[in-house]
């Protein structure tokens, strides 16, 4: 498997013969030696040509004795001293495309110097996501400025690129956010705030838009030009908190675009106000999965633009992320997957990834049209029973996420693909098969890779033995009759999205690569070692697509994976709190919880692994709970669960565990004692018909269901997931 991270390390051998006299040197200047570290990214991930770095030198020489070259350039005049004793800093520019070599030496009685290796790349990118997408249409133009207005203006390049810019806000004291032309002139309306470090400050905002990734990039912080220089790796700004608040965008789309929104820099929540506290911000439109839902895509430019903000802005003392719904999805593969970026974060509306999300929804276009062609009487109780969440409604609000489709599962328009991918672009399967196919593995395909018979996107959907609504059958909800008919016909979808009789057959390979790579959050990788905190509003009995039992899943996952859920938090309110049962001011406690519970791990020097200090540092009285409409918070189970009551979907109500990762399951032959209701002799054959391969036996993982490979792959991957159908439990 092909690792980015394989050029982290460089071995660096010395082979150095002492004379009598060199063993005689001082033994405190014979163990010092110079050390270089990048501060920004990974050597070996490094872009745009810069890099923050970072030289620790001996005792025996000073800042002015360092010679530092970058490919035989000398670049020393770029270091200044650094914020610890004995240390350098430095922004080192002109790196070359591809691997650069950065040595550090001294004058006089020196130990040896010390290199390392940095490979550059493109500021456009890409770095591990594979090749650009195509097609991708540029959104300069259409991006509006928050609060100033206006836009970036056409792209310079067809890259997306626009110039760097930099406007001003300020919040005024009648609590709006207004434009501020001239940051040295303040208006008689601005107000102040004090952060969570106790500073107060003028409320103006310092807001930097640009391209990084192809992305359009946005980065807030608090900044009065009259008070100081902006923060920069050297110097600090009593605005800034210190910490740096990454924002994920929610919805779900394949791409093509680059994107007219992002995440959100001027306010992570709903009302609330984290720039009042002095968190930085920083968000893109490739964070945003309503604009492309592609969470290898989305950790590239996260890391891109966590690089650029380190360094124009300094390290913060460390990030934290929050996202709601498809935000939420981006949470936890990227630090499953591309660990290290973040060190804890705040999920609302939360779904462990897109790909379980989206397999229960799937199914609600083959039930409705089953429910509607069936000769027999099917009741709104009984459909909900089958489809298991907590009404029916719920499949007709959110049909449209079958498999990525429109409702009649085609894909012959636009249905799937954003408004401004030109029509004459996206695929049609008779005039235009080379197009822009918007379906969720056509846009991961450099994941995924191509089927050799169709040419498209290997897929992963399969419902090949789920017997649906098994479990309001055993519970009586419906008849035998019922359970047969249903199943004889629910069918599945053809690679266009059309609903066919033939239930769908995922691609083992497709499986392999789903499980192996983490397209599918096993609760590995980097989450075990972060603090994670998930809140919603409850709305499961209105059929908002946000059901509540995903955080249930997530964490059955964290429990199977690693034996503990020590590291989640579980927080539900009502949909129409006021007061302190407001939502905004719930999600800003949620950034402050995981802030708290972040720096008590990074205060603890003590020894054990990341996850254990994780665990022993976190505040007692961060447990489950509930928020009524007023805002009481409940921390009993019981009464929760009484409160807001959680539900299904139809892949539980077929017998699937909690965890809900099984992409393809294993099969069983039909077996009569499976049942809590009786089956006449010609019921069981009539099922055994149906099901002639077997049904679902969920005592067992899935098929090719196994642990995480590694993380931070690159792609495309090498072929090492083909050929293999050999599966074991």
């Amino acid at each position: 498997m092909r690792f980015l991270s394989r050029s982290v390390f460089f071995a660096l051998v010395f082979c150095i013969h002492f004379s009598q006299s060199a063993l005689a040197r001082d033994d405190s200047q014979g163990h010092e030696r110079f050390t270089i570290r990048t501060l920004s990214t990974s050597p070996d991930r490094v872009s745009g040509g810069d890099v923050l770095i970072e030289i620790a030198f001996p005792s025996s020489q000073s800042l002015q004795s360092l010679i530092v070259s970058l490919n035989g350039r000398n670049v020393s005049s770029s270091f200044r001293a650094g914020r610890t004793p004995n240390t350098a800093l430095g922004l080192v520019t002109g790196l070359s495309l591809g691997r650069n070599t950065l040595t550090v030496e001294g004058r006089g009685r020196s130990p040896p110097s010390e290199s390392l290796a940095l490979t550059n790349f493109r500021l456009t990118g890409p770095i591990f996501s594979g090749p650009h997408q195509v097609p991708f249409i540029c959104e300069t133009q259409t991006f509006v400025l928050p609060v100033t207005g206006g836009n970036l203006g056409p792209p310079l390049d067809s890259d997306c690129s626009t110039a760097t810019r930099i406007d001003y806000v300020y919040r005024s004291t009648g609590g709006t956010l207004k434009p501020l032309p001239n940051p040295s002139v303040h208006p008689a309306d601005l107000a102040q705030t004090t952060t969570s470090q106790g500073v107060t400050v003028n409320y103006i905002v310092r807001i930097e838009t640009g391209t990084i990734n192809r992305a359009i990039y946005q980065i807030a912080i608090l900044h009065d030009p009259a008070a100081g220089p902006v923060p920069d790796p050297w110097t600090s700004s009593p605005g800034w908190n210190g910490r740096l608040l990454y924002s994920y965008g929610g919805g779900a789309k394949a791409g093509y675009h680059q994107g007219r929104t992002t995440g959100g820099v001027l306010s992570s929540a709903s009302g609330g106000d984290v720039l009042a506290l002095g968190y930085a911000m920083a968000a893109s439109s490739l964070n945003v999965f309503g604009n492309n839902a592609d969470d290898v895509l989305s950790a590239e430019t996260t890391m891109m633009v966590r690089e650029h903000f380190i360094e124009r802005y300094g390290v913060p003392r460390y990030t934290l992320g929050t996202g709601s719904s498809g935000g939420s999805m981006q949470l936890h593969s990227i630090n499953q997957n591309y660990p290290g970026m973040m060190q804890g974060f705040a999920a609302r509306n939360s779904f462990p990834e897109l790909l379980t999300f989206g397999i229960p929804l799937s199914d609600c276009a083959l039930l409705e049209r089953t429910f509607n062609t069936s000769s027999l009487a099917w009741s709104l109780e009984q459909k909900t029973a089958v489809a298991g969440w907590g009404t029916w409604q719920h499949c007709i609000n959110n049909r449209t996420w079958n498999a990525g489709y429109k409702p009649n599962g085609a894909v012959t328009d636009a249905a799937g693909c954003d408004v401004g991918i030109p029509p004459a672009l996206i695929y049609d399967p008779v005039t235009n098969r080379a197009g822009a196919r918007c379906t969720w593995h056509d846009n991961l395909v450099n994941v995924f890779g191509r089927d050799k018979t169709t040419g498209f996107a290997r897929r992963s959907l399969d419902n090949v033995g789920v017997q649906y609504g098994l479990k309001a059958f055993n519970a009586g909800q419906i008849n035998a009759e019922q359970f047969l008919d249903l199943n004889a016909r629910v069918g599945g979808y053809d690679i266009d999205g059309n609903i066919v009789a033939a239930r769908e057959v995922a691609d083992r390979t497709a499986l392999r690569i789903a499980y192996r790579t983490g397209r599918v959050d096993s609760g590995a990788g980097g989450l075990p070692d972060l603090p994670i905190i998930h809140f919603r509003p409850w709305r499961d009995d209105i059929g908002d697509v946000h059901d509540a039992i995903r955080s249930l899943s997530f964490r059955a996952r964290l429990i199977a994976t690693n034996g503990t859920a020590a590291n989640h938090v579980n927080m539900v309110c009502s949909n129409v709190g006021t007061g302190a049962g407001r939502l905004d001011l719930i999600e800003v406690m949620s950034i402050r919880m995981v802030d708290q519970w972040v720096e008590r791990i990074v205060n603890d020097t003590g020894s054990g692994s990341a996850a254990a200090k994780v665990a022993r540092n976190k505040p007692a009285s961060f447990v489950d709970a509930c928020f009524t409409v007023t805002g009481d918070r409940i921390t009993d189970p019981a009464a929760c669960a009484a409160l807001y009551p959680v539900h299904a979907n139809p892949r539980l109500a077929a017998g699937e565990p909690l965890a809900q990762d099984v992409l393809k399951c294993k099969l069983k032959r039909v077996d009569a004692r499976d049942y809590a209701r009786s089956l006449t002799a010609d019921q069981l054959a009539r099922l055994q018909a149906i099901f002639p391969e077997g049904v679902c036996d969920y005592s067992r993982r899935g098929v090719d269901q196994k642990p995480l490979a590694g993380t931070w792959l690159s792609y495309p991957l090498p072929g090492q997931f083909e050929n293999d159908d050999s599966d074991d439990d």
